[in-house]
């Protein structure tokens, strides 16, 4: 393996090769395809800048790979508890509680819903990849709920097209710190990559990683000091209900990259007992899907119950009512 970061010039003979044919060049241990993940996860700069694999080249850029990934043959079956909502020929819905990653990634090969998916079922759709069997969606590593497993190649195109299609519908509860002024609202900002900080994401217009993003919010329940809320997106973007509710004062509760604090007590929402800490991730919870099933077509719903830490914090509020 290299030494990282690598970095070379583009030599005059190969001005206007493409990013991507120029680092795979350079770097022939690697694949196309990982040399185009690298790319798309900002491991490659041009000039001191991300840039696209497509991206032709001039003579003289400095090209800077900070580190290519190189995908394991698959997860690691292991035997960890799933909570399944809804299991079929074609399909699975699957609860998943908030601090499992839904695949494996760098940093990260165990304990991941991959994994305990690949332990429990023989037979799971390829369409993802080697290291995503059956993962048609992803949820944050600290977002609790529902979310959708296929079986079948065919079972996941289905569902795949449905979510390019919009045609999925969401419902997400989330505790905010703040309190809206109105019942009801519609967040249409467009979200890209952070200038600075490449593990978030940021309201964004006009920028190459920009990209369409609606999220519609309802109020459930009005607090003191907090809210509890409904989030419906209308797309699906990176932290999407994360970066559109910080964005109009209304941070989720316990985020800490878009809310500044990781947890929370009981006497901090006003509970007028104990005061132990009572959650200690993001107040995110994916609530419900609904969704044509991939081989009869017929419009299903299926939700999760709430996770047990947002209903403790939700509880905590109310008891401060």
């Amino acid at each position: 393996m290299p030494s990282w970061p690598v970095e070379f010039r583009v030599p005059e003979e190969s001005a206007g090769k493409r990013l991507d044919a120029m680092v795979v060049s350079q770097l022939s241990d690697f694949s196309r395809a990982a040399v185009q993940r690298a790319i798309a996860a900002g491991q490659v700069l041009v000039d001191g800048q991300p840039a696209k694999a497509s991206l032709r080249l001039t003579t003289e850029m400095l090209i800077e790979v900070t580190g290519i990934e190189t995908l394991r043959p698959g997860p690691e079956p292991e035997e960890i508890p799933l909570d399944i909502l809804y299991e079929d020929d074609w399909m699975i819905v699957v609860n998943k509680p908030a601090g499992m990653i839904v695949h494996p990634a760098k940093g990260h090969w165990r304990g991941t819903l991959a994994s305990a998916l690949a332990f429990r079922f023989e037979q799971l759709s390829s369409v993802g990849g080697p290291t995503r069997p059956g993962i048609v969606h992803r949820l944050d590593r600290d977002t609790s709920g529902v979310i959708l497993v296929a079986k079948t190649d065919r079972s996941h195109q289905a569902l795949a097209d449905q979510f390019q299609a919009r045609t999925v519908e969401k419902e997400y509860l989330a505790i905010v710190r703040g309190v809206p002024d109105r019942d009801a609202d519609v967040i249409d900002k467009p979200i890209g990559v952070h200038p600075r900080m490449r593990e978030r994401m940021a309201i964004r217009a006009d920028h190459e990683t920009s990209r369409d993003a609606v999220t519609k919010i309802e109020v459930v329940e009005r607090f003191k000091r907090f809210a509890l809320i409904r989030a419906i997106p209308k797309t699906g973007r990176t932290h999407q209900i994360r970066v559109h509710l910080a964005s109009i004062g209304l941070p989720v509760l316990c985020d800490k990259l878009y809310g500044g604090s990781s947890e929370v007590t009981g006497e901090e929402l006003g509970s007028k007992g104990a005061s132990p800490i009572v959650l200690t991730r993001q107040a995110l919870h994916a609530q419900q899907i609904t969704f044509g099933h991939p081989q009869s077509g017929e419009r299903m719903t299926v939700a999760a119950p709430i996770a047990e830490d947002i209903e403790a914090a939700i509880s905590c509020l109310r008891d401060s009512a």
